[in-house]
């Protein structure tokens, strides 16, 4: 994936020490939902992200050459029940994420993936819990067969005053002259 890197990372990557972070945007129905591996609040492009220290993973980011589908894991472990709640009662599945890569001295992280959250999983210990979550690659729709079908029902599904192939089943029958002259003896 080709993308511009700013200036300030590329000057903070290059310094002796580097302190970099990872920050994951998920926006679900109700309101998104923003954390970061650092610790206290931090502010990306006007949006806080919580932050969760050692305890929010990330396991899958890979940089590949071809367009091929990847997915990722986020792991968020010692959550609270008023998250668990969330989690349960909250539509996920096809809702966006995103995740930035930055270190604490610049202010502009650069997106290194997106994707669309697929399956959730809860190991709940009583008083804990730990939620992982499953983000696939938008390129994992390319990798899927279309239910849609070239036809009149397929198409009003979809858009109900639309009768562009309501003439395709008298169609195909027919002989079709088609960039040949027609001999008309």
């Amino acid at each position: 994936m080709t993308r511009s890197t700013p200036a300030s990372l590329l000057t903070a990557l290059s310094q002796p020490e580097v302190l970099p972070f990872y920050a994951v945007e998920m926006l679900f129905d109700s309101a998104p939902v923003r954390f970061w591996t650092g610790y206290g609040n931090r502010t990306i492009s006007s949006n806080v992200y919580t932050g969760t220290g050692n305890l929010l993973s990330i396991t899958g980011i890979d940089e590949v050459n071809d367009l091929s589908a990847k997915s990722i894991t986020l792991q968020l472990s010692g959550v609270p029940a008023s998250l668990v709640s969330l989690a349960l009662q909250e539509p996920y599945q096809r809702r966006a994420c995103k995740i930035y890569f930055g270190t604490t001295d610049t202010t502009t992280p650069i997106e290194v993936f997106s994707g669309l959250m697929d399956v959730m999983t809860i190991e709940d210990s009583g008083e804990t819990s730990v939620i992982s979550l499953t983000v696939e690659s938008k390129l994992v729709r390319l990798e899927k067969a279309s239910n849609w079908r070239y036809t009149n029902e397929s198409q009003r599904s979809r858009h109900s005053s639309d009768t562009f192939f309501s003439y395709v089943s008298n169609l195909q029958d027919r002989d079709i002259v088609w960039g040949r002259e027609v001999n008309s003896e």
